[in-house]
């Protein structure tokens, strides 16, 4: 099997970001509209603001997507993480993980945080191996969080 490229957003990877997100989003839960805003247009709501999206290639095909968001100085956020149901298991989420925590480190990150279900056990245990812990989360960040966790880098 070849191995999983990560490659960094471009404006025509933009449909692969929106469309791998609110699939699994709209399989587990319901698009918020800060979804749909960020998703439609993330140079806008990520990159102009200190952002980046990556995206994850596995046998030529874009497979997974994660982003990075400026949270405060010093910490960001990693949020719309997918990957597409026939590259599950595959580690590709992983290294998309890993991927965007190098990211965050060259951009100055000390800490990357994140939100989460706890609906999504393997995503959570995910997180877990990868050295996050949760932590108590701020109120109504997203209707469908209920943990949040976080990793200093």
């Amino acid at each position: 099997m070849e191995a999983i490229r990560i490659i960094p957003f471009t404006p025509t990877l933009q449909p692969y970001f929106e469309a791998i997100n609110k699939a699994w989003i709209n399989e587990h839960f319901t698009l918020e509209p800060v979804d749909i805003a960020v998703l439609e247009n993330p140079q806008e709501n990520l990159l102009d603001k200190g952002g980046a999206v990556i995206f994850a290639v596995l046998e030529e095909e874009i497979v997974g997507t994660v982003a990075l968001k400026e949270h405060a100085a010093g910490v960001y956020e990693m949020t719309k993480m997918g990957v597409v149901p026939a590259a599950q298991g595959k580690k590709v989420g992983w290294a998309l993980a890993m991927a965007i925590l190098e990211v965050a480190r060259g951009m100055g990150g000390r800490k990357v945080v994140l939100y989460s279900s706890r609906k999504l056990i393997p995503a959570i245990n995910m997180y877990r191996k990868m050295g996050f812990r949760e932590v108590v989360p701020e109120a109504g960040k997203y209707a469908r969080c209920d943990i949040k966790m976080e990793i200093d880098l």
